[in-house]
Formats: structure tokens, sequence, C-alpha cells
């Protein structure tokens, strides 16, 4: 799978960086045909509280994209909560292929 980070009004540091990979990649155990992975990491009004905002599109065949946005105060509590919910989506999407 390709993972696409991009940081959107600050820049990440290597670490965050390697954090939101190690995170991404591990919904390649739920779903093993992803085709790539685009996270955006923003800032949303700095010097308020839960304003870490990530953005987790999925391209996979034979439908579009699976898309999840979080906001928390880190981008790391925001990347766990996007993963979560994108780690849902591909389940339910897992079961409806079995469905047919």
């Amino acid at each position: 799978m390709n993972i696409k980070i991009n940081d959107v009004h600050f820049n990440a540091d290597q670490k965050l960086v390697a954090f939101v990979n190690k995170k991404v990649s591990k919904l390649d155990t739920y779903f093993d045909s992803i085709i790539s992975a685009e996270v955006i990491l923003k800032v949303v009004k700095p010097e308020t509280s839960k304003n870490k905002e990530v953005e987790l599109k999925l391209s996979i065949p034979s439908k579009d994209y699976l898309f999840a946005k979080k906001q928390a105060d880190t981008f790391e509590e925001a990347t766990d909560l996007a993963v979560e919910a994108m780690r849902r989506q591909l389940k339910k999407f897992k079961e409806k292929l079995h469905e047919k």
C-alpha cells in the first residue's frame, strides 16, 4: 500500500510521520486489497483545544474510496481515532463483499 502524508499549515516531524505510517499500514490486516492511503494533517484554529485534524482517505478496488476525518488534542490521538473509524468501515465493506 502506498501511503502519502500531507501536512497543512505546519511541518510534521519525522516521529509523527513514522507514527502515522505505522498506524495506517496496519489497516492492511483488515483488508489486503487497499491500493493507497492519503493522510492529511491539519492545524485548525491555533490556540484552541482539539485543533489537530486528521483526514484519512483509502483507495480500494470496486469502490472509489473510504474516508474518515477526526479531530483531537494531538495528531497521534486524531490518527488513532481515524484509523479506528476506517477499520470499522473496512469491516463493513468486507462483510458486504462476502454477502454477494
